[in-house]
């Protein structure tokens, strides 16, 4: 495959990459909120860590559908960003170190998909009729 056709892929990766990203932000959400899955954590009564929580799950399950994917993507990097300065880089200066390089790609890529824009593959393109992406057939 050359370069051309590997290029007409890139709208269907970016949308793979956002809802991988979503699901796994869901995850996220449920631990913190419900418990779920079981063992990795205690849900949170109130709080901030239970505000996370609501941005995770509402935010991942946005991202996966790709629907509102710039906002939610955009709060959900902030919140990355809030979530290693607070908890991560007070433990030391490294990502790998104060154990954060999960907040900082989290954060990175949430940022990138704000821009972006959720892909071939979102419920965006398909509301707003975008032609741009809508006529993206592989040859």
């Amino acid at each position: 495959m050359d370069v051309t056709g590997i290029n007409r892929l890139e709208p269907y990766a970016l949308s793979i990459l956002r809802i991988m990203a979503g699901l796994l932000f869901v995850e996220h959400g449920t631990a913190k909120l419900l418990g779920f899955p079981p063992g990795t954590a205690t849900p949170a009564a109130f709080g901030l860590i239970s505000f996370a929580g609501f941005i995770e799950m509402v935010g991942g399950a946005l991202l996966a559908l790709g629907l509102f994917t710039r906002y939610a993507a955009f709060i959900m990097s902030g919140e990355m960003a809030v979530a290693y300065f607070l908890s991560h880089a007070p433990r030391g200066f490294f990502p790998l170190v104060n154990r954060g390089e999960g907040a900082v790609l989290y954060c990175f890529i949430f940022l990138y998909l704000a821009v972006a824009g959720g892909g071939a593959w979102s419920l965006d393109r398909l509301i707003s009729g975008d032609k741009a992406t809508r006529d993206l057939s592989p040859a």
